[in-house]
């Protein structure tokens, strides 16, 4: 009971639910035929005048969540919602009943109820279902947060993401425009000859990118796996198989931090196409991504945060250029012949305030520089190409320049959506690039790649000249709604354990 005597509104559903299977009403039923959805009912009548309306006496039968109750004596209004659009529903002791209309005064918010009836508008013009007969579909025993004036507690929101479908309509509107996105890539590669593939995600080494992976056991067979870092390693295994052009959208886990832009778990659009280099790919994914844009906004232009970002206007920098066009003011820049020389880069990142660890090395640290330099001026598409060779372990060299590799990473919004190479496709190379990244490992560093013999046998029998290419799909999917944080646009981020009494 609450201070005032009353009983407290848990307790008083709990007693409308026993009250419903007193008078034998089933308030968890097996099925409701309904006529059409609560959107389609807009879609079909929305535009329909009141004569109209009462001259065909349209039959319906609806259903959805309460989201109002508006009691008035004997007679009251209540809004069901199929999550997409509201309809309201106007009930009537003499139309429907002394059994219905206690029914309808056993209902509460939140509660999924179905409606027979008649269309009508009301003196507001508002299109309005007029009851015959009620049912309850589903009693709520828990009551909407804040009266459905919206939940705004971001840990309650990521957390209960059923509740925050529930009671914030923006938020539906954010999945159902990434499930587009989504639709849109698919329709762009399969256009395009692109054969769409499965492969494992339970991998017995974690390959394809420098990053630190989960780990996991398989007791039957009781070896250790990994839950993969990246798609890589068997699209490519596929092209040396003969297809030529290929693509898989799926899961990638990296245990690492998480932020803004950092989520444990993310999808991943991986796809490879033979016969070509990272040029052919810039300009397929600036084709691709203004047309997903256009398709899922209506426009070129977009608002993301404080900015217009522009899919009409993409930029193309080499590192070293973007480098040099963003260095800060006061700080001596870097001059070519300083790319050669370890002490010199070290001196130049700590100018920035950057710290190289000691087995870090020319390029490595060119990265760091490029990130704090360059990075946060990134706002419009742009592409930033040729890598240095020790930050792409699986990229093919630059002729003539065996420092860089033709490597491109795409920049929108500050933020890194897509990486993409010219594939290295020489075994013996390849070799040599993997018992680097084990002298690297040896140092401490422990995201470097290992040594994946089956791989390089399969690039033994052949792979044609490739470029292969993964694009974030949560990151682009935040810039497309202009969602804040990757959270927002993935329906079940991972967050800590809910601690007793949360």
């Amino acid at each position: 009971m609450t201070a005032e005597g009353e009983t407290h509104p848990i307790a008083q559903r709990r007693l409308k639910l026993a009250e419903l299977k007193r008078r034998g009403c089933e308030p968890y039923p097996h099925k409701f035929e309904y006529s059409h959805t609560i959107t389609e009912i807009r879609r079909l009548f929305g535009e329909t005048g009141g004569d109209e309306l009462d001259r065909q006496a349209i039959p319906v039968r609806v259903c959805g969540r309460i989201t109002s109750l508006r009691p008035h004596g004997k007679a009251g209004f209540m809004d069901l919602s199929d999550g997409a659009q509201r309809l309201q529903v106007y009930v009537r002791l003499d139309i429907v009943g002394a059994e219905a209309f206690e029914l309808f005064q056993l209902f509460d918010l939140g509660d999924i109820a179905g409606a027979e009836g008649t269309l009508f508008r009301t003196r507001t013009g508002e299109l309005t279902v007029k009851a015959a007969r009620l049912a309850i579909l589903a009693k709520s025993l828990l009551p909407p947060p804040e009266k459905w004036h919206g939940l705004t507690d971001v840990e309650i929101r990521f957390r209960r993401r059923y509740v925050d479908l529930m009671v914030n309509r923006q938020v539906r509107e954010v999945f159902v425009r990434r499930s587009r996105i989504i639709k849109e890539i698919r329709n762009f590669l399969d256009e395009r000859g692109y054969l769409e593939v499965e492969t494992p995600v339970l991998q017995t080494m974690a390959g394809g990118a420098l990053a630190r992976p989960f780990r996991t056991h398989h007791n039957a067979l009781d070896i250790d796996l990994y839950l993969r870092i990246a798609l890589e390693l068997y699209l490519k295994r596929l092209i040396v198989g003969g297809i030529p052009r290929v693509y898989e959208l799926s899961r990638i886990f990296r245990n690492e931090g998480i932020s803004a832009q950092h989520n444990p778990e993310f999808t991943m659009l991986e796809f490879y196409q033979a016969y070509s280099d990272y040029r052919d790919l810039m300009a397929l994914t600036e084709e691709m991504i203004t047309r997903v844009a256009e398709a899922v906004t209506g426009s070129r232009t977009v608002s993301y945060q404080d900015h217009e970002i522009d899919f009409g206007r993409w930029q193309r920098y080499s590192m070293k250029e973007a480098i040099a066009r963003f260095w800060p003011a006061g700080v001596p820049p870097l001059a070519e012949e300083d790319y050669r020389s370890l002490d010199r880069l070290r001196s130049a990142a700590r100018a920035l305030g950057l710290e190289p660890q000691d087995g870090d090395g020319r390029g490595k640290i060119v990265g760091a520089i490029f990130e704090a330099v360059a990075e946060p001026h990134l706002i419009q598409p742009t592409f930033i190409y040729d890598y240095p060779t020790e930050l792409s372990p699986l990229s093919k060299t630059k002729p003539g320049d065996p420092d860089t590799v033709e490597r491109f990473e795409l920049y929108i919004a500050g933020m890194e959506i897509a990486n993409a190479y010219s594939e290295l496709n020489d075994p013996d190379e390849q070799r040599a690039r993997f018992e680097e990244q084990l002298r690297e490992r040896a140092r401490g560093h422990e995201e470097a790649h290992g040594m994946d013999e089956d791989y390089l046998r399969a690039l033994a029998y052949g792979m044609p000249p490739t470029a292969g290419e993964g694009i974030g799909i949560d990151r682009l999917t935040m810039v497309l709604t202009g969602s804040r944080s990757i959270r927002e646009v993935i329906l079940f981020p991972l967050l800590r354990p809910e601690q007793p009494g949360d």
